[in-house]
């Protein structure tokens, strides 16, 4: 069997029990035989379907119910799967037929602003109340936490994620600060009670934004931070201060050095912008197909040198760049255990395929920022050397 012979060159540690839909039991690998992790396959078609393009059809059978994974959870499966591929290719046909989507939509996707709003709405108006089944409880992050402790809770680590960002901002009472991408507000709200400044929030999706004005009237806070349903691209006015978090990773290859000259566009000549963004380590490649199909439409993650080169044509300055290692895999891993002590909730608001679906997004992605190419990049650019108070890093750990 192909499929057998595939996975038997994958697993060189550890390995797993591969059992087809005609009951036919294969070993791949070195699997403790004592208690296997094993995989069972319920479609004949999965023989052949999983060796063309895993990394499209494995997720999408996982989510018919038509893969059952044995002795192992799916985050255990495929950390251990991951961990033997690390950073290469399952096989070259899934490489190549991702490529060649890859050529494709670069060459047809244009994420102008009608398109972008579109794309957001897909994913972030899907309700309020289901991303409380797994998103911190107090400000509600949608991105990467900062762990100082492995045991830290989720809480404590998205709040370290702000006051880390509000330091490499440097801000100042009465400051203007502009946040693309603002989510549910929480980093809006923190900087504004952190610094006293004036905060716009940004986003293309109405449920957020809706949200936001909401809560900013809860909290008395609505002549200090406004929300607006926009996109980046029509913002007008000057900013000593640009923060994204989160949202870089929607805007499209073509659109990087837009984005890049927009920003210089709206910051004072002192001002300092961070972005904090998802990236790889690796050279520019293939996006991810099945995340693209079901979990972020139009998204793609870029490389460092997707951002360098249009950073470089705009004039702006990369005064800082921090590589956050190991801390996005644990945060997926904490959402991830909290949707599932949720997923009857989850399975009531939409149903079994849904879950089943986001199961396997937070898994899978987990699995990846831990073993294979992916990294959160936050960059600091500046127009002028003479933004920075300094040319160390004291003014951040003051």
């Amino acid at each position: 069997m192909l499929l057998a012979r595939l996975l038997s060159k994958i697993y060189k540690k550890n390995g797993i029990i591969l059992i087809d839909s005609s009951e036919q039991k294969y070993i791949c690998g070195k699997p403790d035989l004592n208690k296997p992790v094993t995989l069972k396959l319920l479609k004949k078609d999965l023989n052949w379907k999983l060796v063309l393009n895993p990394d499209l059809n494995f997720p999408e059978a996982y989510m018919r119910g038509e893969i059952k994974i044995e002795n192992a959870s799916l985050l255990d499966f495929l950390n251990m799967t991951f961990e033997n591929i690390g950073r290469g290719e399952i096989n070259f046909s899934g490489y190549f037929i991702k490529k060649t989507l890859h050529t494709w939509r670069y060459l047809t996707n244009y994420n102008l602003p009608g398109k972008s709003k579109k794309n957001a709405e897909h994913h972030y108006d899907i309700g309020e109340d289901f991303y409380d089944l797994f998103l911190d409880k107090k400000h509600r992050q949608y991105s990467c936490a900062y762990f100082n402790r492995e045991d830290e809770s989720l809480e404590d680590a998205q709040q370290n994620k702000i006051n880390h960002i509000i330091k490499k901002l440097n801000l100042k009472p009465g400051q203007k600060v502009l946040d693309i991408g603002c989510g549910w507000g929480g980093m809006a709200f923190e900087i504004a009670k952190q610094s006293q400044c004036e905060v716009v929030g940004i986003s293309l999706s109405e449920n957020q934004i809706n949200y936001c004005k909401k809560k900013a009237k809860e909290l008395n806070m609505d002549n200090q931070v406004q929300f607006e349903l926009t996109d980046y691209r029509k913002v007008k006015g000057k900013f000593h201060r640009i923060v994204s978090v989160g949202a870089f990773e929607h805007f499209g290859k073509k659109f990087y050095k837009t984005f890049f000259k927009r920003v210089k566009k709206l910051m004072t000549d002192d001002g300092i912008c961070l972005l904090h963004t998802i990236g790889s380590i690796d050279e520019p490649g293939p996006a991810q197909s099945w995340i693209q199909k079901r979990i972020f439409p139009g998204g793609i993650i870029p490389s460092l040198s997707d951002m360098v080169v249009p950073i470089e044509k705009t004039g702006l300055i990369i005064s800082d760049c921090e590589t956050l290692i190991h801390h996005y895999d644990k945060t997926l891993k904490a959402w991830l255990d909290r949707f599932m002590q949720n997923k009857e909730k989850a399975k009531f608001m939409y149903n079994k395929e849904f879950v089943r679906m986001w199961e396997f997004y937070l898994a899978s992605c987990s699995a990846a920022f831990k073993f294979r190419d992916l990294v959160v990049y936050q960059l600091q650019l500046v127009k002028n050397f003479t933004a920075l108070p300094s040319n160390r890093r004291d003014y951040i750990y003051q």
